[in-house]
């Protein structure tokens, strides 16, 4: 399966995707313990969500000049010394995190990865004809599923060592191995062809005249409502996103009486189910269908954190049947979702447009930590309920969207 899985990736998508598993799959085995991580070292439900917060806001300020960036230093460029600055340097203050001013500072730091986002989407994506952009959309997903695979070692370190050492060294792990991905892939990578031509054509141009380009982008942006739906989707796909990432291990550990060590087995779970369709079902999924299937995936996770929501504390059969329906939901969504999303931006305009998503998102998502803080502290299980509403609202969006376009 692999060389065929290879051979039909060429260029940059071949470049930036054989070293993703470098990223993916120590992010897997950290991300679960973040939260928990920060909490044993003493910092607050709330505090968890004011740093969230905070995260949030620097990425909304690095989203805003990350197109501009982006057309100025060049796709690669961009895309190796920010993700040096956000991830190598993140991880490693993590690691050593003492208080909650380190999760401020590495907070703060972190944010800066919407510059390489902005970038990586562009590397991925301008060289790709648009035929080919939901295959390496899929595949991109399957190697985070893969990723996912990995996450009970992360529980078998946290178990053996105790949760602050094995978490350390976690994010030990993903500082060395993060690292030598950006490298390889910068080494093994080209600069696009639109890249060249956007050096060029801001060599010369004032920082605010290239921020300037931005209200042309709007303003085309405002007059495509097909467009303005997809991005409305996407941004609510990403709140619940943040919401759920920020609290799922907290409310696992604290509300559900689930152990330390046993939370890890959950994104396993996740990864299987996820492969499984994406073996059964996503093949035979046409491109006619793409809308059934995405409003089919959104019903499924609204589901999932329904039922997330009824769970008993201790109880393991509808905490397992939510797990099952948010891979599945997960999976018939997300991959088509980025594909959609690709294919509507221009190629010209795409490291502008992208930004001003990426801004979109972030403003809408930035509240999220300190709501879904405040939200845990009255009931742990109205975050989730906030989830499900997300999906429930991208459901009926992603109706008209397919009125709108076959009609």
């Amino acid at each position: 399966m692999s060389r065929p899985f290879l051979s039909r990736l060429k260029g940059n998508a071949r470049g930036c995707l054989a070293f993703e598993p470098l990223f993916l799959i120590p992010y897997s085995m950290f991300s679960t313990y973040a939260t928990i991580y920060m909490f044993q070292l003493g910092v607050s439900e709330t505090s968890i969500g004011w740093i969230t917060s905070i995260g949030l806001i620097v990425q909304v300020f690095s989203s805003f000049i990350s197109g501009y960036l982006t057309d100025l230093m060049g796709r690669k460029a961009a895309l190796l010394y920010f993700d040096i600055l956000s991830w190598s340097v993140a991880t490693l203050l993590w690691a050593i995190s003492q208080n909650v001013w380190f999760f401020v500072i590495a907070a703060i730091v972190n944010g800066f990865q919407r510059v390489p986002h902005t970038a990586f989407y562009c590397l991925l994506v301008e060289d790709t004809p648009p035929q080919e952009r939901t295959y390496v959309f899929t595949i991109l997903q399957f190697i985070g599923v893969v990723g996912g695979l990995f996450a009970p070692l992360g529980g078998l370190l946290v178990y053996h060592y105790s949760l602050i050492p094995g978490v350390r060294i976690l994010f030990i792990i993903a500082c060395i191995s993060m690292t030598l991905q950006f490298f390889a892939r910068n080494y093994y990578t080209h600069e696009t062809d639109m890249g060249i031509r956007k050096m060029r054509e801001t060599r010369g141009m004032s920082v605010k005249a290239g921020l300037g380009e931005y209200i042309h982008v709007i303003r085309d942006m405002l007059r495509n409502p097909p467009l303005l739906i997809v991005f409305g989707v996407y941004i609510l796909f990403n709140f619940q996103m943040t919401m759920k990432n920020t609290y799922l291990s907290l409310y696992l550990v604290d509300y559900l009486r689930i152990g330390d060590g046993f939370i890890s087995i959950f994104p396993a779970v996740s990864s299987v189910i996820m492969l499984l369709v994406m073996w059964i079902l996503l093949p035979r999924i046409g491109e006619s269908y793409i809308h059934r299937a995405m409003i089919g995936g959104f019903i499924v996770s609204l589901i999932s954190n329904l039922l997330l929501v009824i769970a008993l504390p201790g109880e393991l059969f509808w905490l397992s049947v939510s797990t099952v329906l948010a891979a599945m939901g997960t999976i018939l969504t997300l991959p088509y979702l980025e594909a959609v999303v690709a294919n509507a931006i221009d190629d010209e305009q795409r490291a502008n447009v992208f930004a001003i998503l990426s801004v979109l998102i972030l403003l809408f998502i930035a509240p999220s930590g300190i709501i879904g803080g405040w939200a845990y502290q009255i009931d742990p299980r109205v975050p989730f309920l906030f989830v499900a509403l997300a999906f429930l609202v991208s459901l009926l969006l992603m109706v008209v969207y397919q009125k709108r376009t076959t009609s």
